[in-house]
């Protein structure tokens, strides 16, 4: 923990956000490769706090298993939403009732916000000494908004007033309260239990600490964010695509700082836990997903999808799908293939113009171009699999493996009968049917003797644009003669 961790983050997460108008919460809805509460959980861990907590309420057993599906988090119980000064009560409840030091509590559909902005307002509140610091932000129309009124000797806050409430100067302030707070702990524990009920809500509203605590002689200061995009809360799904167009940019505006060419952003996804290396190149129309990793001097897309997926130093990528894959380094996808879950490609490999693959590990060099499904197999390296080749995998219960070895030379329109064995150095003939383990070193030939039968077409089809194109055929050859 530095100096200025706090000692505790408190994350309200209760809503049920009605105006979602989903069945799914509120603070679960993703962008960016995040749920809402989850981009704020992972700012607030950039504080390094001692203690994370998250209010939930509606839904509760949903929020919890999906803030558990990786890290576990912490969580407290807000069986009734009587109000966000109840939420933060039952958060701390939650750590034993009071916390000494310093707590920051956020709201969990702020998916903006960020750990360096959380950080300034830890540092800001440990530097002036405060008993609440409020996050504010100056933004271009405060209308709806509570204002920050400040002493202008000091630089206190002195209130929040709400817009309903505010005179004609206090509306024309435009520094304004983002609900985001970083309090004493001590202080704020005491003052909670002197929240009343006695507004039209009958709620506890966390905004009445800072009166308690300002009546009772103790400073209030402001944090100002320094983009006011970043506080911005999510009520329904206009703001949550405003949201994500917002952080899509300032992910993309990170990649290409750190040395990745996106040569149309406009056009281009990614998500909050992709990683990538300098030199790498995304093309438009490309949505880079979950966990994926662009090399130095991949190159991705254009109108391409890459979800949890390793892109190895030089590999290319064209106008594909690949889905939690493995593409080695100097290999080539596309254009128009298909990774699914469990394909390695090995460096320099390829796997090209309508190719799928699942569940399969194809070796250093070697070559699937086209028209071609490969699942459940391991083929070695410096092999080439023929045009509109079969890996027949399923028999209608189970899945069965085919391994190819290396070196091999596969015929087009083959199909390999799993479970099958083709040893090192096989060649296989065009249209063969592979139902048994070919040795090393072997020409495979599966297929039945070719029989044609002469003069069949006049025949059978007396008349016919064929009968009449095979006998003026036959007048030719016999005037050649």
């Amino acid at each position: 923990m530095s100096a200025t961790s706090p000692a505790a983050v408190v994350v309200l997460a209760a809503g049920e956000g009605t105006r979602m108008k989903s069945k799914t919460p509120k603070v679960l809805h993703e962008i960016s490769g995040r749920s809402l509460v989850g981009h704020v959980v992972a700012a607030a861990r950039e504080l390094d706090p001692q203690h994370l907590v998250v209010v939930v309420g509606h839904a509760s057993e949903q929020v919890t298993s999906h803030l558990n599906a990786g890290d576990a988090v912490r969580t407290a119980f807000q069986a009734e939403q009587n109000g966000t000064g109840h939420a933060v009560r039952m958060g701390l409840e939650e750590l034993g009732g009071s916390v000494e030091g310093t707590v920051i509590v956020v709201c969990g559909d702020t998916p903006l916000l960020s750990g360096e902005t959380l950080g300034a307002l830890a540092a800001t509140h440990a530097a002036d000494a405060n008993a609440v610091t409020v996050l504010s932000a100056e933004v271009p129309d405060s209308t709806g908004y509570g204002r920050i009124v400040r002493d202008s000797a000091t630089g206190a806050v002195t209130e929040i007033v709400e817009h309903k409430d505010a005179t004609d100067e206090q509306r024309a302030i435009r520094e304004i309260n983002s609900g985001v707070f970083a309090f004493d702990g001590r202080l704020l524990a005491d003052a909670l239990g002197k929240v009343r009920t006695d507004n039209s809500q009958g709620e506890e509203y966390l905004t009445d600490v800072l009166s308690i605590l300002r009546e009772a002689g103790h400073r209030v200061g402001a944090s100002v964010a320094g983009d006011h995009r970043e506080i911005l809360g999510i009520n329904n799904r206009l703001q949550l695509a405003q949201a994500r167009r917002l952080l899509n940019e300032r992910l993309l505006e990170r990649a290409m700082l750190a040395g990745v060419t996106v040569v149309d952003p406009g056009s281009t996804l990614i998500d909050a836990t992709v990683t990538y290396e300098r030199d790498a190149v995304v093309h438009p129309g490309t949505q880079l997903l979950g966990t994926t990793h662009l090399a130095e001097d991949s190159e991705v897309g254009p109108n391409s999808r890459i979800e949890d997926t390793v892109v190895g130093t030089g590999a290319r990528v064209d106008n594909s799908v690949t889905l939690s894959a493995e593409i080695g380094a100097g290999a080539l996808v596309g254009p128009y293939a298909y990774l699914r879950p469990g394909t390695r490609l090995g460096a320099k490999a390829k796997a090209g113009t309508y190719v799928e693959m699942k569940n399969a590990t194809v070796g250093e060099g070697t070559k699937v171009p086209h028209l071609s499904y490969v699942g459940d197999a391991t083929i070695g390296d410096h092999t080439n699999i023929g045009a509109a080749s079969v890996f027949v995998n399923y028999d209608g219960v189970a899945k069965h493996h085919t391994t190819i070895g290396s070196h091999c030379r596969t015929g087009s329109d083959n199909m390999f009968v799993a479970p099958v064995t083709v040893g090192d150095g096989v060649y296989t003939a065009a249209g063969s049917v592979i139902t048994k383990d070919v040795p090393a070193g072997s020409l495979a030939v599966a297929r039945g003797q070719q029989r044609n039968i002469e003069g069949w077409v006049a025949r059978k089809r007396p008349g016919s644009a064929a009968a009449q194109a095979a006998q003026a055929s036959s007048r030719e050859t016999d005037g050649q003669s």
